[in-house]
C-alpha cells in the first residue's frame, strides 16, 4: 500500500451512522427567533407557501395567527388539518390531532410553536415530543422556536429578563435540525410592538418596561445568533467526517494547544484560556508524546502534568498522543479536531538542538494551511539555558550501560579472533553490527551510536593493516571502516527508534486495556463498599502507590476502603482529606495546601457535587503519582467518580420509589377518608336545614351551619392534599379579575366571616392575571380561614393588592399574635400549627395546600408579621402570569 493510501483519511463511522439514522427519518426545520414578534411564524408560512406552489405535499398541522391579519392571509392555500377537541374541566379546548397528521402522511407538516405543553390527556405532555413522532413516521416538519425556551439558556435568559420561561425544549432537538434564524434588530421590534403588531397597546407598552427592554432583546439576540452558528459547525463537523473531506472548515473557531515539557507552558495554557474565552470556542490542550520523550527527566515530566491538570481546570479537554514527532502528532490532532488556531510556544533551543531536530513551530508554520498558529515567546534566556543543559546530559545512560556495550565488543573481537581462519578478514566487519544492533535495542538511540564508534575502532584496531594500531593502509580498508561505521550508525539509529516507539506503544495499549478493565470492574460493583475495594485495587496495581478512599458517614469523612487493608491516615493527613473533600480541590502531598501531608487526595466530583475522596502515596516518600501518570490518574478518577454517582442515583431512586409507595398508601387511606366521610357529612347538613326556626335549639343552627362548614372545609383540604400529592392537579389557567376573585371567596365565607372587618384595599384597575380560578379561589380561601381562626374573636382582616414594577402582590393580614420567629417557612408544611398564642386550632393543612397549589400555578408565597401587628401572608404574581406580559405570548393555548 503506498503511504498516500495509508495517510488517506476515513469516513468517522459514527457520522456514517449518524447519517443512516437520519435518512430514515423526517428532516427538521426551526425558525429560531430572538422574541416573540419577529416573525418566525410568517417566515415559517411563507416558505411552505413556496414549497406548496413547486408541488411539494404541505399541509398546516398546527398555527397559531393570534388575530393577526396578514398572518392568516398566509393560511388561504394550505390544507389545514382539523385540530382534535379535548374537554377540560367544562370547557372545550382543542390541540393538535397528531394521529389525524399522520393519517394523512404529508412530505411536510408545518407545526408552529415547538416549546408548547399540551393539554392534560394528550398522548404526549409537550409538543416536541409529538414532531419527534411525526419525524419518526419519516414526515418533514417545519416549526418556530424562541432562544428562551432552549433548557440549556433558561437559567441565563432568566439572569437578565427575571422571568423564568416554563415551556423548554431540550437540546439535543437541534443535533439533526436544520436552523433557519428569523433575525429582526430590537429597535424595529420594538416599533412593531409600539404599532400593535405583537401586543394590544396598552400590554405593549407594559411589555416595553419589562422583558421587551432594548437591552434584554439585544442580548436574546446574540444568544440565538450563536446557538445557530454552534448547531451549524457541529453538523458540518459530522458531514466532514462522514465524507472524509480534508481541511480545517473554520466556520466555527477550534483551538489546539501545544503543550510541551520547556518551562513557561503554564503562561501558554493561560493564553490559550484567554483565546479561547474571547472567540467563545471550545479548546483542547494535548502533548504529544515521542521518542524523545522517554529520556525527560522527572522536573521536565512534571512540568508537562501540571501545565495539563491546569488546561482540565480551565475547561480544555487534555490528551497525551503518542507520536514519531512533534509535528505528526499535532497534524494529526489538527485533522482529527479540524482545528482553527494553534497555540504553541518558542523555546530558546541552541542552533545545534534546532540543526539536529528542526525547528517545529516553523515546521508547523509551513505544513498547518489554513491554520492560525499562535507563537507565544518562552521563558527567560537563563532559566532556557538550564534547561538545555539537561536537556544534553539525559538519554545517554547510566555507566553500566557502557560496561556492558565494552564486554559486547570485547566479546565479539574474541569470537572474531577465532573465526578469523574460517571466513576471513572480509566478513569479520558484518559481526560488529550485532552488538551495535544489541546496544540500540537495549539502551536506544545514543549508547547505540556509541557501540558503533566502538565497534568501528575495534575492527580498525585488531584487523585493518597495520593491525594493533588506529592506521589504515589500504584506501579499500578506508572505505570498508566508513561503510561500516555507516551501518552500524543507521542500524544502531533505527532499532532505538524502534525501540523507544514499541514502548510507548505498549504503554499505551496497556493503560487503554487497564482502563477497559476497570471501568467493567466498576459496572459490576453494586454497592458503595465494593466499588471503593475495586478503586483502591485498581488505582494501586495501576500506579504502584498505597491508596484509599474516604467517604462521608454519620457527617465524617470515614475511610471505607483501603490497599493495603492496613494503611492509615495521620491526622495531617486527614486534615488535607477534608479541605479535598469539603473544597473540592487537590490536597495534600505535592500540592498547594498541606504539602508535608504523606498523602495526597482528589476530590471525587460530580455534577451532585463531591462524592468521595481518593488518597495517594508511595512508601518511598516521593511524590505519589510520578508527572507522567498524572493523566492516566486523572482518568481513574474520572471514572471513579461517575461510579459514585451512579450508586448515588441508584439509591436515590430506591428511595424515590419507597417514597412514592408510602405516598401511595398515604393518599389511599386520605382519599378514602375524605370520600367516606362525605356521605354522613352531607346527611348532618340536610338534617341541620331540616330543623325549623321554631325548633327549641334554632338558636343554635348558625353555629351548628358554621362547624359543618368548616368540616367541610376540612375534608375539601383533605382531599385537595390528597390531589396534589399524587400529581393529580389539573389546570385550566385563564385571565382573572383579582378584585372579582377574592370578593368570590370573601362571600363563600361569609358566614365564617361574619362579626370580622374586612379592610377591602384591592385596587379595581389591577391587570388581569393568568391562574387557575378553582386553585386561586382555593388558595384565597385558605388564606382568609387561616387569618379568622388566628386573628382573634372579632380582629379586622386586610386584603391588599398592589402593583410593583415587575409583580402584583397579594396579601391577606390579620390582627393576631404574629408567628413565632422563624416558622415564616415551617408553616407552610403538612400538619405544620403555631406553638403560642391563638395560632391554634386548624388541622395544619389549610397553609400546605395554599403553597402547593401556589406552586403549582407558578406563584410564590410568602409569611412574615407585620410590623402594625400580626401575621401577613403575602401572594406574589410575576410578571410572566400577567396577561400582557408573559413572555410566550405567542401561544394561544395557555401552558398547563
Amino acid at each position: 500500500m503506498s503511504d498516500h493510501a495509508a495517510n488517506e483519511k476515513r469516513p468517522s463511522p459514527d457520522a456514517l451512522l449518524r447519517q443512516a439514522r437520519r435518512a430514515e427519518r423526517g428532516q427538521l426545520k426551526i425558525f429560531l427567533g430572538a422574541a416573540p414578534g419577529v416573525g418566525k411564524t410568517f417566515a415559517m408560512l411563507t416558505e411552505g407557501a413556496g414549497l406548496l406552489r413547486e408541488g411539494v405535499d404541505v399541509v398546516v398541522a398546527v398555527v397559531e395567527t393570534h388575530g393577526r391579519a396578514e398572518t392568516e392571509a398566509l393560511l388561504e392555500p394550505f390544507e389545514v388539518i382539523p385540530r382534535r377537541s379535548i374537554e377540560y374541566h367544562g370547557r372545550t379546548l382543542t390541540e393538535m390531532d397528531l394521529d389525524a397528521v399522520l393519517a394523512r402522511a404529508p412530505a411536510l407538516a408545518l407545526v408552529d410553536e415547538y416549546a408548547h405543553t399540551n393539554i392534560e390527556g394528550s398522548r404526549h405532555p409537550k409538543r416536541w415530543q409529538d414532531i419527534e413522532e411525526l419525524l419518526d413516521a419519516g414526515i418533514d416538519v417545519y416549526t418556530t422556536l424562541n432562544i428562551q425556551h432552549v433548557e440549556s439558556l433558561n437559567d441565563v435568559v432568566a439572569s437578565f429578563t427575571r422571568v423564568r420561561v416554563r415551556e423548554t425544549v431540550p437540546d439535543s432537538v437541534f443535533e439533526n435540525a436544520e436552523i433557519m434564524v428569523v433575525d429582526l434588530p430590537p429597535d424595529e421590534l420594538i416599533d412593531r410592538l409600539k404599532e400593535g403588531k405583537v401586543y394590544v397597546p396598552h400590554e405593549a407598552s407594559r411589555a416595553l418596561g419589562h422583558f421587551f427592554s432594548k437591552p434584554n432583546l439585544s442580548a436574546l439576540r446574540e444568544m440565538a445568533l450563536r446557538r445557530a452558528a454552534l448547531s451549524v459547525d457541529r453538523q458540518m463537523l459530522q458531514e466532514l467526517d462522514a465524507t472524509a473531506l480534508p481541511g480545517t472548515f473554520g466556520a466555527g473557531d477550534r483551538i489546539l494547544l501545544a503543550v510541551s515539557e520547556q518551562p513557561g507552558s503554564d503562561a501558554l495554557v493561560r493564553t490559550a484560556k484567554r483565546l479561547a474565552d474571547a472567540l467563545r470556542a471550545p479548546w483542547m490542550a494535548v502533548h504529544i508524546e515521542t521518542p524523545r520523550s522517554e529520556g525527560f527527566d522527572e522536573v521536565a515530566k512534571r512540568r508537562v502534568a501540571a501545565s495539563l491538570a491546569l488546561a482540565a481546570t480551565l475547561g480544555a479537554t487534555i490528551a497525551t498522543v503518542p507520536a514519531e514527532s512533534v509535528v505528526a502528532g499535532l497534524r494529526s490532532q489538527i485533522e482529527g479536531m479540524r482545528a482553527t488556531q494553534v497555540v504553541i510556544g518558542k523555546s530558546q533551543r541552541s542552533w545545534w538542538f534546532e540543526f539536529r531536530h528542526g525547528s517545529v513551530v516553523d515546521a508547523l508554520v509551513k505544513s498547518a494551511q489554513g491554520v492560525a498558529v499562535h507563537v507565544i515567546p518562552s521563558v527567560a534566556e537563563g532559566e532556557a539555558s538550564s534547561d538545555q543543559v539537561r536537556t544534553l546530559l539525559r538519554g545517554w545512560g547510566r555507566p553500566r550501560t557502557y560496561a556492558a556495550i565494552a564486554l559486547m565488543i570485547a566479546g565479539t573481537t574474541l569470537l572474531a579472533v577465532l573465526a578469523q581462519p574460517w571466513i576471513g578478514t572480509g566478513a569479520i566487519d558484518l559481526l560488529y553490527l550485532v552488538p551495535v544492533i544489541i546496544a540500540a535495542s537495549l539502551y536506544g538511540l545514543r549508547p547505540g551510536l556509541v557501540a558503533s564508534l566502538a565497534a568501528a575502532l575495534a575492527f580498525n584496531f585488531f584487523f585493518l593493516a597495520p593491525t594493533w594500531t588506529f592506521t589504515i593502509a589500504d584506501p579499500q580498508s578506508v572505505l570498508t571502516m566508513l561503510i561500516l561505521t555507516g551501518v552500524a550508525a543507521f542500524s544502531s539509529n533505527l532499532a532505538g527508534r524502534l525501540r523507544t516507539r514499541a514502548r510507548l506503544g505498549v504503554r499505551s495499549a496497556q493503560e487503554s486495556a487497564a482502563l477497559a478493565a476497570f471501568s467493567q470492574t466498576l459496572a459490576r460493583a453494586s454497592d458503595r463498599t465494593g466499588t471503593a475495594e475495586a478503586v483502591c485495587e485498581e488505582v494501586s496495581r495501576l500506579l504502584e502507590v498505597r491508596s484509599v478512599l474516604l467517604a462521608e458517614r454519620n457527617g465524617k469523612l470515614r475511610t471505607v476502603a483501603a490497599m493495603p487493608a492496613d494503611a492509615t491516615l495521620s491526622p495531617l493527613d486527614q486534615a488535607a482529606a477534608d479541605w479535598a473533600w469539603t473544597r473540592g480541590e487537590l490536597a495534600g502531598s505535592g500540592s498547594a495546601t498541606l504539602p508535608v501531608a504523606d498523602w495526597q487526595f482528589h476530590p471525587l466530583k460530580t455534577s451532585l457535587g463531591v462524592l468521595a475522596v481518593l488518597g495517594v502515596a508511595r512508601d518511598d516518600g516521593r511524590d505519589p503519582v510520578p508527572a507522567d501518570r498524572a493523566v492516566l490518574l486523572s482518568t481513574l478518577v474520572g471514572q471513579a467518580a461517575l461510579a459514585h454517582e451512579r450508586l448515588h442515583l441508584e439509591d436515590e431512586m430506591r428511595s424515590i420509589s419507597l417514597l412514592k409507595e408510602r405516598d401511595r398508601l398515604r393518599a389511599a387511606l386520605l382519599s378514602s377518608i375524605g370520600h367516606d366521610l362525605r356521605t354522613p357529612l352531607t346527611g348532618v347538613t340536610g338534617a341541620i336545614e331540616a330543623i325549623g326556626v321554631e325548633h327549641p335549639d334554632a338558636a343554635s343552627l348558625p353555629l351548628a351551619r358554621a362547624e359543618v362548614a368548616r368540616l367541610r372545609r376540612f375534608l375539601d383540604n383533605l382531599v385537595d392534599m390528597v390531589r396534589l400529592d399524587a400529581g393529580a392537579l389539573n389546570l385550566v389557567p385563564e385571565p382573572i379579575d383579582l378584585t372579582d376573585a377574592v370578593a368570590g371567596a370573601v362571600h363563600d365565607l361569609k358566614d365564617m366571616l361574619r362579626g370580622h372587618h374586612i379592610d377591602f384595599k384591592v385596587p379595581a384597575d389591577l391587570p388581569l392575571v393568568r391562574a387557575d380560578a378553582r386553585l386561586l379561589h382555593h388558595i384565597l380561601i385558605n388564606l382568609l380561614a387561616n387569618a379568622v381562626q388566628h386573628g382573634g374573636a372579632d380582629g379586622p382582616i386586610t386584603i391588599a393588592g398592589r402593583r410593583t414594577s415587575d409583580a402584583i402582590l397579594l396579601t391577606v393580614r390579620d390582627q393576631g399574635p404574629g408567628l413565632e420567629p422563624g416558622t415564616e417557612a415551617a408553616i407552610f408544611e403538612t400538619f405544620a400549627q403555631g406553638a403560642g398564642g391563638d395560632r391554634r386550632g386548624g388541622s395544619g393543612l389549610g397553609l400546605a395546600i395554599v403553597k402547593g397549589f401556589t406552586e403549582a400555578l407558578g406563584i410564590d408565597v410568602s409569611a412574615s408579621n407585620d410590623p402594625d401587628g400580626g401575621a401577613a401572608f403575602t401572594l406574589s404574581i410575576g410578571s410572566n402570569l400577567i396577561v400582557g406580559t408573559e413572555t410566550d405570548g405567542e401561544h394561544g393555548q395557555a401552558s398547563a
